[in-house]
Parts: C-alpha cells; sequence; structure tokens
C-alpha cells in the first residue's frame, strides 16, 4: 500500500504527465485563438515537449511563455508564411478540381506533391525554431533538410499527426464526439509530445557532444545543417 502511494510510483507518474500535457495543450489552444500568434503557440508548446521528451522539463507554464516571448517575432513571420502557402495551395486545388482532362491530371498532381511537401516541413518548422536559433530564411532551409534527411523518422511523425484526423471519419457521431473532446483537452500536446520523442533523437545529431546544449542550440548559418 505503501509503495501504490509513493510519488515515484509509475502511475503518478504516469497521471502527472498527464495532467502536464493537459495544461500545455489548453496554453497551445489559447494562445493560438488570435491565429496571428498560432506560430509562436506551436513553438512553445514544442519547447516543452522537447524538454519532456528528455525529462528536462520543470515549470510547464514558465517554461511555455519563456518560449513564446523569446520566439515570438520569427514564429510570428514564420506563422503568417505558412498560413499564406496554405491559402495558396487550397485555393490551386480549389480551381484545379473544375478542370478536367490532361491539365487535371498534371496540375492536381503537381499540387498534391506540393502539399506533401508542405507537409514535411510543417512537421519540423516550429520544432526546429523551438530548438535552434538561426534566421528565419535558415530555419526553413534547415528543417525542410532535415525533414528529407531523416524521411523514417518523418513519416512516423507524418502518421502520428494525421491518425487523429482519420478518426474523426468514423462513423459514429459518439466516437467523433469523444474523440474531439480528449483532442481539445490534450491532442495537441500528445502529438507534439510523441513527435518530440522522435525529434530529440534527429536534433541530436546537430548539437556537438562536447558542449552544453543550451549553449550551442544553434544551427549554422547556412543551408548545412551539420554542425
Amino acid at each position: 500500500m505503501n509503495r501504490f502511494f509513493n510519488m515515484d510510483n509509475k502511475f503518478f507518474v504516469f497521471m502527472g504527465r498527464v495532467a502536464d500535457l493537459i495544461i500545455l495543450n489548453l496554453l497551445c489552444i489559447l494562445c493560438c485563438i488570435p491565429i496571428v500568434t498560432a506560430g509562436a503557440s506551436i513553438t512553445a508548446m514544442y519547447y516543452v515537449t522537447l524538454k519532456m521528451a528528455r525529462d528536462e522539463e520543470s515549470y510547464i507554464v514558465r517554461s511555455f511563455f519563456k518560449s513564446f516571448k523569446e520566439n515570438f517575432k520569427q514564429a510570428t513571420i514564420i506563422n503568417v508564411i505558412m498560413l499564406v502557402t496554405a491559402l495558396m495551395l487550397f485555393l490551386d486545388l480549389s480551381i484545379v478540381k473544375n478542370m478536367d482532362g490532361t491539365m487535371y491530371k498534371v496540375l492536381f498532381s503537381i499540387f498534391i506533391a506540393f502539399t506533401f511537401l508542405y507537409l514535411l516541413l510543417f512537421m519540423y518548422i516550429y520544432p526546429v525554431l523551438a530548438k535552434f536559433y538561426n534566421t528565419i530564411k535558415n530555419t526553413f532551409v534547415n528543417a525542410f533538410l532535415m525533414a528529407i534527411r531523416h524521411l523514417p523518422y518523418t513519416f512516423l511523425m507524418l502518421v502520428i499527426t494525421l491518425v487523429p484526423i482519420a478518426i474523426f471519419f468514423i462513423p459514429s457521431f459518439q466516437i467523433q464526439s469523444i474523440a474531439l473532446m480528449l483532442f481539445f483537452l490534450m491532442g495537441f500536446a500528445v502529438v507534439a509530445y510523441c513527435n518530440s520523442k522522435f525529434l530529440v533523437k534527429i536534433f541530436d545529431n546537430y548539437i556537438p557532444k562536447e558542449e552544453d546544449e543550451d549553449a550551442v542550440d544553434k544551427l549554422p548559418d547556412s543551408g548545412d545543417t551539420s554542425q
């Protein structure tokens, strides 16, 4: 009985992690509401989950707003670029759907390919910003190169990210309602945390082993992501 109530018990550790993810998820959603701040919010969420993946986190709220403030400018610019790009892809695909024949097949294939590349970039851009100091241009370049260089991890993270969306296609209003409730309770943070388990392994390739991480969290000023 004493072992059960020990705070180091796996049950309490698990429940503590769940509570942290719920808090983090709610913070992320609230800070995403203005839309323009969504980039800073997602970046801050990944800043926390990357630490959680290494068991380094201390104060969830403090760490979240620390990253939110430090990365706000770059994250906001990146967010605007990503939103505009997503809108352009959506409009292009909408226009192409009204076509037919060979032109439809060619253009549809091209825009689907661009959409896929967009998703790959989206998987990395905010985590890279959360972990490394760099210019906006090189953050985009490095995020894209990482996505391509680590395709097995990239595909795993893409599946983890898209699975919750697939649940909403299940023809059951009850299941959809429960899934929606759980997703808004902790879904975004859970996805980020699961992805962070892979991201820390990827990022370790770009951090010199002999130096302290906090002192060298900076990628080079070129497209080359190697140190």
